[in-house]
């Protein structure tokens, strides 16, 4: 898939993983909508790098609020061809201990924003990649997702966090078989321990030693190594239907 002058969207793209991925769809030549409820860090970002990038306020659980941001996206003279979904959040408590069971209502919450909020950026994107005139390799569209290691890996207190990304891994393939007639690829990437938001709040010896866990290199991953494989996948026609972990070779241990 060619990314100048493509039409792309990136959900949760205000910050972390994916504001390094509109960092480079820009500078690679798209036209790229972000899409995130933080309109304060989203239109700054946009205003920042300037047209043709632009802010879009979303709420990834909401199908009508993706649903305007992927006609936003698509509205270009390209159409939308490129959607990344990073849009996530954690959530740390055990399935039972010293605080009762596991809160109901927080596993719903990680669940609906991870899970439910990737399926409808994939659904949604992906029915309006299909009027897309195909390209000369036949493809429409690509569809690129964000799971974790934790979906394999998953520690303790990450219950509701690697049931949401094991659901992506396990969307991944079908949603690729699905999608495969009409040309639009599916891939997702599987992040280890990335500096993002989520671990910048950490204190700097735990981020330190977190980095240490990793067989090589030795040390966080950086998010603009993330939106490089995006890209990749973007302009590779024969990544379809995959989950690649980017994690330096780590597994998580239980703790």
């Amino acid at each position: 898939m060619q990314i100048s002058g493509t039409g792309a969207l990136v959900a949760g793209g205000a910050s972390g993983l994916g504001e390094a991925t509109v960092r480079k769809l820009h500078a690679a030549g798209a036209a790229v909508t972000i899409a995130d409820l933080n309109e304060q860090k989203g239109s700054a970002l946009a205003a920042e790098l300037g047209h043709p990038v632009a802010f879009h306020p979303t709420d990834v659980t909401d199908g009508d609020s993706v649903q305007a941001a992927v006609d936003a996206a698509a509205a270009g003279p390209d159409g939308l061809r490129i959607a990344v979904c990073c849009a996530g959040i954690g959530w740390a408590q055990r399935v039972a201990g010293r605080r009762g069971p596991h809160d109901q209502a927080a596993f719903e919450r990680v669940i609906a924003i991870n899970l439910v909020g990737t399926f409808n950026v994939i659904r949604l994107a992906a029915t309006a990649m299909m009027a897309n005139e195909p390209a000369a390799s036949g493809e429409r569209g690509v569809l690129v997702n964000t799971a974790s290691i934790a979906a394999y890996d998953g520690q303790i207190g990450q219950l509701a966090y690697a049931a949401s990304k094991g659901g992506i891994v396990g969307m991944t393939l079908p949603a690729a078989r699905d999608l495969a007639g009409v040309g639009i690829r599916v891939c997702t990437i599987a992040p280890g321990t990335f500096e993002t938001p989520l671990l910048g709040a950490l204190p700097e010896a735990t981020r330190k030693a977190l980095g240490e866990s990793v067989p090589f290199p030795p040390r966080l991953g950086r998010p603009e190594e993330f939106a490089d494989l995006a890209l990749h996948i973007v302009s590779n026609v024969m990544l379809n239907g995959e989950v690649i972990r980017l994690d330096g070779a780590l597994r998580m241990p239980p703790r």
